[in-house]
């Protein structure tokens, strides 16, 4: 059903992902399609490729998707996941920057916190099609988070550049962005291909 769901948005044929809530179900669509590619290759069970409970998960699939793309996760074999201290910050900061008020701002910070501890682009990490798509959810959910990003940084960057202001020091050598000599790393391009 995920993958139906990549291969239906390609072909323009899901516009209830442009407007309101269908946007989110979008959201977890494509993030469950990421995170099904990792249980089907081992290692990793549903709870552990999301960063939700067990429950929580539950909740998500019975509530947005067919029931039976419960059975399709093997929640039964799943246990609630362990965040580690740098993912329980990033899901700390999300939180605290999350619109009051909206409950999916909670479930996609433990998402997101949980998917940026892999290794490609946030956007990629997600599942998602293209960074645009993860800039409307910030946007979105965590809206003065998302506000401050004035000059476009990545957003892996972007949030541990909050992290390190939050503590009081940063990890720049560089007085200013335009003249540090790893520009291109925080401000580059984010190209590539949709990992869902």
């Amino acid at each position: 059903m995920f993958a139906h769901h990549h291969g239906c948005r390609g072909t323009g044929q899901w516009p209830w992902a442009e407007i309101g809530t269908g946007f989110d179900q979008h959201v977890l669509a494509c993030i469950f399609a990421r995170a099904l590619k990792e249980v089907e290759a081992g290692g990793t069970t549903a709870t552990e490729a999301t960063g939700l409970s067990r429950a929580e998960l539950q909740d998500v699939l019975a509530r947005d998707f067919p029931a039976t793309a419960i059975n399709t996760f093997a929640l039964e074999e799943a246990s609630d996941p362990e965040p580690s201290l740098e993912e329980e910050l990033l899901r700390d900061l999300l939180l605290a920057h999350a619109r009051p008020g909206d409950p999916s701002g909670a479930r996609f910070a433990k998402i997101i916190a949980r998917r940026a501890m892999r290794n490609d682009h946030l956007w990629q990490d997600l599942g998602l099609f293209n960074r645009a798509e993860l800039s409307r959810l910030l946007a979105t959910h965590f809206p003065r988070l998302a506000s401050g990003n004035t000059q476009n940084m990545k957003w892996k960057k972007y949030f541990y550049r909050k992290l390190c202001e939050a503590e009081g020091f940063s990890l720049c050598t560089a007085p200013s962005c335009g003249q540090c000599n790893d520009f291109e790393n925080c401000f580059g391009a984010e190209e590539g291909e949709s990992r869902g």
